[in-house]
């Protein structure tokens, strides 16, 4: 399963509305020390956001579901919020960003990545 979205996830994406705010939420199942793991790609990941103005608005572990069919209940999830469609593409697009993503690839046996429109 993909925990990293391709150049073509990005072109759709970027083609709904390039200039829209966004918030993007990120449900996370790690792999075995993927907790640890990913914590380090949020600090890698914490400079890269603030370059083009993004910031977490949550982060936090999942408990026990209380309504989901079984294997619907995520280890964490990660809201962040960016000024448009376009800023989260020019950060995943930077180099330096780019560096640090196999901490998330490693973190993580499947993800969730879903823009959302803020109202």
């Amino acid at each position: 399963m993909a925990v990293n979205p391709s150049g073509s996830d990005m072109k759709a994406f970027l083609a709904a509305n390039p200039d829209e705010p966004v918030v993007m939420l990120n449900l996370l199942r790690f792999a075995e020390g993927g907790a640890e793991r990913y914590d380090e790609y949020l600090a890698h990941f914490r400079t890269y956001a603030e370059k083009v103005g993004a910031s977490i608005v949550y982060f936090g572990h999942g408990a026990d579901a209380v309504v989901a069919e079984q294997g619907q209940a995520w280890d964490a999830v990660l809201l962040v919020s960016y000024p448009s469609r376009r800023a989260f593409s020019d950060m995943v697009r930077d180099p330096g960003y780019q560096e640090g993503t196999h901490l998330r690839t490693e973190a993580l046996t499947e993800a969730v990545l879903q823009p959302t429109t803020p109202r």
